[in-house]
């Protein structure tokens, strides 16, 4: 189980659990649960505390450590997933840094999320292995082993994989907001 950072955020708010729960949609003890690190909550869970504590993702997982030069070592990255694992994301560069890299896997057939996401951001994909959907307000590309693909994350989107194998991809955000 992973502790997070949300209890220092929820009360650099002035937050109660129970305001968090109610805003996010989930349940207090959850919460309390998630804070106190006895289980780990879905991506979608993750991402609604974030939206509500206004902060990215992956900063509720923050080292906290400003540090000139970062080594962070396969095994010991953040990781996160969907509650049934189609989606997994791992944190390749440092919390708190200005520019944030993710390695992420899709199961074949799967989204990042049910419904076009926005944030504001930019973003940089490149598909390791695997072919990759990627839906950018109306438009709709397909981007192979290699290849790459540049967007303005204002623009709602999301991830689909079509294909029969997982893909692999990594996700340059800055300013950080997975």
């Amino acid at each position: 189980m992973t502790v997070t950072r949300i209890r220092e955020y929820r009360n650099l708010r002035g937050m109660t659990v129970r305001q968090l729960a109610d805003r996010a949609g989930v349940s207090t003890g959850l919460i309390s649960q998630v804070e106190r690190g006895v289980t780990d909550p879905s991506l979608e869970t993750m991402r609604r505390i974030a939206e509500v504590l206004d902060v990215p993702l992956f900063s509720l997982f923050q080292d906290g450590d400003d540090q000139t030069v970062a080594v962070i070592r396969h095994d010991d990255r953040y990781r996160i997933s969907s509650p049934h694992h189609a989606i997994t994301y791992t944190r390749a560069s440092p919390g708190g840094a200005k520019l944030e890299v993710l390695e992420g896997s899709l199961e074949p057939g799967a989204v990042s999320s049910d419904s076009l996401r926005s944030h504001p951001s930019e973003e940089c994909v490149v598909v390791l292995s695997g072919r990759l959907t990627i839906e950018v307000g109306d438009q709709t590309h397909l981007i192979k082993t290699g290849d790459s693909c540049y967007f303005d994350s204002h623009i709602p989107h999301r991830f689909r994989n079509e294909g029969r194998t997982t893909v692999r991809f990594m996700i340059s955000v800055t300013p950080p907001s997975y």
